[in-house]
């Protein structure tokens, strides 16, 4: 990311939890202020491993995104969700392909979702909680200095997959 757009990406040590759906929107719910948010969610799979990748912006983002991509006009609803999808493609693509390059295997990829925009995570988690149950959550917060940009990306792997990642993870540190 930082050397495709030119850019310092401040990324602290990333949060790892076994977490219930529960879990996962009550620690969403402490970030949420007066804010609102936008959120992409994109699935993978490979190698017995799947899950998904859940992407969530501050709507204040937006113009600094937009700027940092070279866009020249005014920023709609249209403008922000396809800065939003190409963001996440970027984002996505570049953390599950590292994850899956660490775990010796390659992941295939869903076409993104756009779980909701202009939105209080509470909203985006409560709407989407069916799709999980109990998950291992990877919290990663990207900053990019100088821009009113911060994002928070989770990758959730479903329950199912968790021994195979114990058996990869086991491999790893042998």
């Amino acid at each position: 990311l930082a050397r495709l757009l030119n850019v310092f990406v401040k990324l602290p040590i990333p949060n790892v939890n076994i977490l219930e759906v529960s879990e996962l929107e009550m620690a969403l719910s402490l970030t949420e202020q007066n804010d609102t948010y936008s959120a992409v969610c994109q699935g993978f799979i490979g190698s017995g491993i799947c899950g998904e990748a859940l992407l969530i912006f501050s709507d204040s983002s937006f113009t600094d995104i937009a700027q940092l991509l070279n866009y020249k006009g005014d920023i709609n609803r249209t403008v922000e969700l396809e800065l939003l999808m190409e963001v996440a493609s970027i984002l996505v693509g570049a953390c599950t392909n590292g994850i899956a390059q660490q775990l010796d295997t390659s992941f295939s990829q869903g076409h993104p979702v756009v779980l909701g925009q202009h939105v209080k995570v509470s909203e985006l988690i409560k709407a989407n909680s069916k799709r999980w149950k109990k998950t291992l959550a990877i919290e990663i917060t990207y900053e990019i200095e100088n821009h009113n940009i911060s994002c928070d990306l989770l990758l959730l792997f479903t329950e199912d997959s968790l021994d195979n990642l114990n058996k990869r993870l086991s491999y790893l540190m042998d």
